[in-house]
């Protein structure tokens, strides 16, 4: 019995947490979705939410996001797999991962002076006589930057999950005369997207809710669901509009959390006792 309450005491500020910082703001953002800009109760921000406006501006989110993930991918798992192979795969994981300790909005003021008009990626473009290039406040710069933000995150749960697996199921597949590739796809891959799933969820969710490096590298060329709910609540003073769009934002990411939830298989141990 004893035992029983001091896990039960010991569960109070896990519960605390969740409710002051999870439920509350949550509960709170739906409140005020309820409101309009004069403070009376109304479901027109829910109706407008459906407008052309809003869903165009949600569809680009989504698709900006997928994209940030797509790349990101695309150059995670590759380096993952090549860390896992290395003499001091920590060591070279780490160094991956540094980066993402300093700070996002230095980061971002740092990429503007490389794709500025005036910095060192226009200055090796003048050397070869192509000219002055904006590259700044373009598609490319703000995928870019948010994939080089972002992937750290994505390779790292990759990581985990190449660096589980077997070993002795790739040899087996190769003893069966399967090829490299074949490997890959039926046995590698397959075994690792747990990895993948976890990696796409920790890019993609914070994706669709980037506010400011569409700001800083994308300028206004890029609106995302992140940069509505800014302005407005910083520029139109709408925060019942603004909460709305937060409302379904929060939505959006469950919905991704239930699609990449993960289901552990059963062949990822590496043999080790």
């Amino acid at each position: 019995m004893q035992t029983k309450n001091t896990k039960t005491f010991y569960l109070i500020p896990y519960f605390a947490w969740i409710l002051l910082f999870v439920i509350a703001p949550i509960a709170l953002i739906a409140y005020y979705s309820l409101f309009d800009l004069s403070g009376n109760f109304t479901l027109d921000n829910y109706k407008n939410f459906f407008t052309s406006i809003y869903l165009k501006l949600t569809l680009s989110s989504f698709w900006y996001a997928f994209l940030i993930t797509f790349f990101s991918l695309i150059v995670a798992y590759p380096t993952a797999y090549l860390l896992t192979k290395t003499k001091h795969k920590q060591l070279w994981l780490l160094l991956i991962i540094i980066p993402s300790w300093i700070n996002l909005l230095l980061k971002t003021y740092a990429f503007i002076g490389i794709f500025g008009l005036y910095g060192p990626i226009n200055a090796f473009l003048n050397v070869f006589g192509f000219g002055e290039t904006q590259i700044l406040f373009t598609d490319f710069s703000f995928i870019f930057v948010s994939v080089y933000i972002f992937i750290p995150f994505m390779i790292l749960p990759i990581f985990n999950a190449l660096d589980k697996l077997n070993p002795s199921l790739i040899d087996a597949s190769r003893d069966l005369g399967a090829s490299s590739w074949t490997t890959f796809t039926k046995v590698i891959f397959p075994l690792t997207t747990n990895g993948v799933k976890a990696g796409i969820q920790a890019v993609f969710i914070p994706s669709l809710s980037l506010f400011m490096i569409t700001r800083l590298i994308a300028g206004n060329k890029v609106i995302t669901l992140g940069t509505a709910i800014e302005q407005q609540f910083l520029v139109t003073q709408n925060w019942g509009m603004g909460s709305t769009i937060a409302v379904f934002l929060i939505i959006f990411m469950v919905i991704v959390m239930i699609i990449t939830g993960q289901r552990e298989k059963g062949a990822t141990s590496n043999g080790k006792n």
